[in-house]
């Protein structure tokens, strides 16, 4: 999603952050980076960018009261979008409040690198942007040097992978009524590195066709695999087959109607109503709305595919996968209690 092949790096400033909680220091460099090396120019770029070009969901700044004035990240980057003369001074500020987020003894400390971009492309429009990265892994090294007909060979203790990015986040320079557009990451996946997107960028998912695909996908799942059970007497084979059929509608249609939805892919009257007001708590739960009708987006629909499971385990002695007709499969059982299914095929590949 976002692109940097007509990107420059404008201005780039970097500063220590310590554990807070652990009485690590806050270490704020005087001046900005000079970038006068152009191959050096262009690993940042890969660095701190590249990352992202496979990014399908946006975030914006936000408040919990509502103010997204209040958001410091949004003040900051309004200011530094407004007057780049004042680049590195905003930099610390931005240094001095993530330090303050530190308060979990498991936080690592690192580099906090803070970028102002020129023509950063995302959705197929190019913007300035503010980055701010973190780096908190460090790898050894190998390095070697010649000298004369000899080789030397030494390593880098505490080197930066520039294929590995800790934490990232892109500020671009649009939609600042409601809150910017965001994209972010986070590689640790811990729970508490959640300081990162919750605490220190104060970040809420824009909700768009992506985030509404998604998340009736994700509520559907749900639905399927923990809802029904309370209502219906249902096999994982009809299990199976009732997520197949969703994804087979997603892929198959342009656009999402919640009845048409429930009514060709549940086609049961009491399981449409159901999953209908299953939706509605799965709002409320996750305090994002989803509409009744939207257009679909295929990205989010492949990395939801991804996770809906259509592998039904037997015991440890089989998996059967079921892609197709449910039809074609029937369960039973023998008189001495043991289950089986009965498959039906054509042809064996």
């Amino acid at each position: 999603m976002v692109s940097f092949f007509e990107a420059s790096i404008a201005q780039l400033s970097v500063h220590k952050t310590g554990n807070k909680n652990l009485e690590e220091p806050l270490v704020l460099s005087e001046a900005s980076l000079p970038l006068t090396d152009e191959t050096l120019s262009e690993l940042l770029m890969k660095y701190f960018v590249q990352p992202f070009d496979k990014t399908n969901e946006l975030y914006r700044l936000s408040h919990p009261t509502g103010d997204i004035a209040l958001n410091e990240i949004f003040h900051f980057a309004s200011k530094l979008f407004e007057d780049t003369g004042s680049f590195h001074e905003n930099t610390q500020q931005i240094a001095k409040l993530l330090y303050d987020k530190t308060d979990n003894p498991k936080i690592k400390p690192g580099e906090l690198y803070v970028c102002y971009f020129k023509q950063l492309q995302i959705e197929g429009a190019l913007h300035d942007a503010i980055g701010i990265f973190k780096s908190e892994s460090k790898e050894p090294f190998l390095k070697i040097t010649q000298e004369g007909k000899n080789f030397r060979l030494n390593y880098e203790e505490q080197a930066v992978n520039i294929k590995k990015l800790d934490k990232g986040c892109i500020v671009f320079n649009t939609e600042k009524e409601a809150g910017y557009k965001v994209v972010v990451i986070d590689q640790t996946n811990r729970a508490e590195a959640a300081y990162w997107m919750d605490e220190f960028l104060q970040l809420k998912v824009r909700n768009d066709n992506y985030n509404q695909t998604h998340n009736v996908l994700s509520a559907y799942k749900q639905f399927v695999t923990q809802k029904m059970d309370e209502e219906f007497d249902i096999s994982k084979a009809d299990k199976i087959d009732l997520l197949n059929r969703s994804i087979r509608y997603f892929k198959e249609n342009e656009q999402f109607d919640l009845d048409e939805f429930s009514n060709t892919v549940i086609d049961n009257p009491k399981g449409a109503a159901l999953f209908k007001s299953y939706k509605q708590e799965y709002e409320q739960e996750m305090d994002s709305p989803i509409e009744d009708s939207f257009s679909i987006s295929g990205n989010a629909v492949k990395k939801q595919a991804r996770v809906f499971k259509s592998v039904l385990k037997l015991d440890k002695n089989f998996h059967i996968y079921i892609h197709g007709n449910r039809e074609l499969i029937e369960q039973g059982q023998e008189p001495d209690g043991r289950k089986f299914y009965k498959i039906y095929f054509k042809e064996e590949h």
